[in-house]
């Protein structure tokens, strides 16, 4: 279980960063780029994968 939820929030960090980027308009071809949204909630969901990451690999195994 300890694996899966890193693995997801890695998944999760990587996924923010496509969207900030494609937010900022670094990562062109795609309907999200430029758009502010997309910059906004990129950060949030790569912050959520990092506090994912550092609570699954802080839990001690069972």
């Amino acid at each position: 279980m300890r694996a899966l939820a890193i693995a997801l929030g890695v998944v999760l960090v990587l996924t923010g960063a496509v969207w900030t980027f494609q937010g900022l308009g670094y990562l062109e071809g795609s309907p999200m780029t430029g758009q502010t949204i997309w910059a906004t909630l990129g950060p949030i969901v790569a912050g959520f994968g990092v506090a994912l990451v550092v609570v699954a690999a802080r839990r001690k195994r069972s």
